[in-house]
């Protein structure tokens, strides 16, 4: 198995070197997907028992990778679940092809069940956020539902391009096809998080030593659906159909003062029949990093709780 595929480029270990809150040991997969040839490696946080009865799978979006969940790991795994995120390609210590043009949907949706059936995690309490949850929300409800145990919704949303888009996000749809790849990611990070978060910046900006690195972050945000037709607008809708029939728990948990989602919660709350009312906590759109350890609170009482329910169904 080649290391490392044509076309491709690999952030340098050095580049995460020291990283705050972040102690977790790198681990890879190795995975084919569409549009590349060879497979990718893909980076992924595992941690607590590998036997756990219960796994969280955690997704990240645009433009973080698995350190956005750092302090919801160990809350997790100290209640005894085995925690697992990993990064997509073109993000964190994943491989990055260079090209924009091999970035998809269907390169997203390969690593997410190629990283999924190589670790065979089953039981699974699925947390997606931004773009996570246009791949995990599909994948639960399409591809691995008897995998997946119940789903806990951030911050997200599923566009059909049918909806009316935020200004927020029309502008920053405009801006990121305006630069590509010269998409400033730490000056980004910095006026998306709080400014008590702030201090973070360097190690979301870590993954990019430079414009080289970051085809998959100037593609992303262009494949999300604004008109009707596609294929990701018909993932986008299949998806809304079978989540219309999900009956398995499902708890949102969201931040209010994200300009572009934040009141996004009120789909998922008419859209999937078990949604619970959303629990707000402070953040913006990248509530994992100012409110890791409550969010993880609301994980571990939300798997307690649900827990005979999700083993009768």
């Amino acid at each position: 198995m080649p290391d490392l595929s044509p076309g491709v480029v690999r952030t340098p270990d050095a580049r995460f070197d020291g990283l705050p809150e972040w102690p977790f040991v790198p681990q890879y997969l190795h995975v084919e997907v569409p549009g590349v040839a060879g497979p990718l490696r893909i980076h992924v946080v595992d941690e607590g028992p590998r036997d756990a009865p219960e796994t969280v799978l955690m997704l990240h979006g645009e433009p973080s990778w698995s350190y956005l969940y750092r302090r919801m790991i160990p809350p997790l795994v100290a209640a005894g679940h085995r925690a697992v995120s990993f990064d997509f390609p073109g993000f964190g210590r994943s491989d990055k092809p260079t090209d924009v043009g091999a970035y998809s949907y269907a390169m997203h949706r390969a690593a997410l069940l190629g990283v999924v059936e190589q670790l065979d995690v089953r039981n699974v309490t699925l947390v997606v956020q931004d773009w996570g949850g246009l791949m995990g929300l599909p994948a639960a409800a399409l591809d691995v539902p008897d995998r997946v145990a119940r789903l806990v919704v951030m911050n997200t949303f599923l566009p059909t391009g049918e909806e009316s888009p935020t200004l927020a996000f029309r502008l920053w749809k405009l801006g990121v096809r305006l630069l590509g790849r010269r998409l400033p990611i730490g000056q980004l990070m910095a006026l998306a998080l709080p400014e008590s978060q702030v201090e973070f910046v360097p190690a979301y900006q870590a993954p990019f030593p430079s414009a080289r690195y970051k085809a998959g972050a100037a593609a992303w945000p262009l494949l999300v659906p604004t008109s009707p037709g596609g294929p990701v607008a018909d993932v986008m809708t299949r998806a809304r159909a079978a989540l219309a029939e999900w009956r398995k728990p499902c708890l949102l948990i969201w931040s209010p003062s994200d300009p572009i989602l934040g009141g996004a919660h009120r789909l998922f709350e008419r859209l999937i029949p078990t949604a619970e009312p959303a629990t707000t906590v402070r953040g913006g759109h990248f509530l994992q990093d100012a409110s890791g350890t409550e969010i993880a609170g609301h994980v571990v009482a939300f798997i307690a709780r649900t827990k005979t329910a999700t083993q009768r169904s």
